[in-house]
């Protein structure tokens, strides 16, 4: 048995509102829409991945979704420009990250994230 995808479900009365910060900002296409369930994501291959976690990482709680960009900055000002408040960053984390934190029209919590190109050194936990 393989797992070949897992997908995120999270309750909106307000698709339009969804749509626009996972559309517009994200830049996520609608791949699926039934009227009671939409479907975003993109053609780019994703690697099955669920992350459980204790904690957020550098004090911050645990984000609902983490979402993987190709240029933080990119998203951040777009996150900025449609009025959106960051709880948190940016800024370059010690395990080899550049991230911040937005809240989404949905009140979830979204960890937006872009890979360094050298990580920082990280001291091993004793």
């Amino acid at each position: 048995m393989t797992v070949l995808r897992i997908v995120a479900n999270l309750h909106t009365d307000d698709f339009s509102r969804a749509r626009g910060f996972y559309q517009d900002i994200l830049g996520l296409e609608l791949m699926m829409d039934h009227g009671w369930i939409q479907t975003f994501g993109s053609r780019a291959q994703m690697p099955v991945q669920i992350s459980l976690a204790a904690g957020g990482g550098s004090g911050t709680p645990v984000p609902d979704l983490s979402v993987e960009v190709d240029d933080v900055d990119a998203v951040l000002q777009r996150v900025r420009a449609a009025g959106y408040a960051v709880e948190y960053g940016p800024v370059d984390e010690p395990w080899g990250v550049r991230r911040f934190y937005v809240r989404d029209p949905l009140g979830k919590l979204i960890n937006i994230l872009s890979h360094c190109s050298e990580p920082l050194t990280v001291s091993p936990l004793n």
